[in-house]
């Protein structure tokens, strides 16, 4: 039986959305405020699904622990209270939308999953803003 295993972490870190392959007054067109060249920033709410079998022996899809250091290593440490774009080098050529935001969290948590586990990743960049990446697999 397939079941589902949820986390839910947060992190709040500061951003520009801007293409530096476009012109300013483009940026400003497409990002508006979101385009401040003094950044701006954001408390994400991040949800991490683990899809899988039921380990028999040990009655876990996931180790609630193990994925929580995951998060914490992979996610957290990594982008809180940082500013994506100066701070986290995978983000020196990508705009660091939510939806980018949440590939690149898909990115690091991927090589943890087992074979036969998908992923699903839920970032609210707002109340009202949030993005889903869904059926993630190794």
């Amino acid at each position: 039986m397939r079941i589902t295993a949820c986390r839910q972490a947060h992190f709040n870190c500061a951003h520009r959305l801007h293409n530096k392959q476009w012109s300013d007054e483009k940026n400003k067109d497409i990002y508006g405020l979101c385009n401040n060249p003094h950044y701006h920033g954001h408390n994400y709410k991040l949800i991490v699904k683990i899809n899988g079998e039921i380990d028999p022996e040990s009655g876990y899809v996931i180790d609630m622990k193990v994925l929580a250091d995951i998060i914490k290593k992979e996610v957290e440490d990594r982008y809180d209270h940082k500013n994506l774009n100066l701070d986290c080098p995978e983000f020196a050529d990508v705009v660091p939308t939510a939806e980018n935001i949440a590939v690149m969290i898909s990115n690091n948590l991927k090589p943890y999953l087992k074979k036969d586990q998908t992923m699903d990743i839920v970032l609210y960049e707002t109340e009202r803003n949030f993005v889903e990446l869904n059926h993630i697999t190794l």
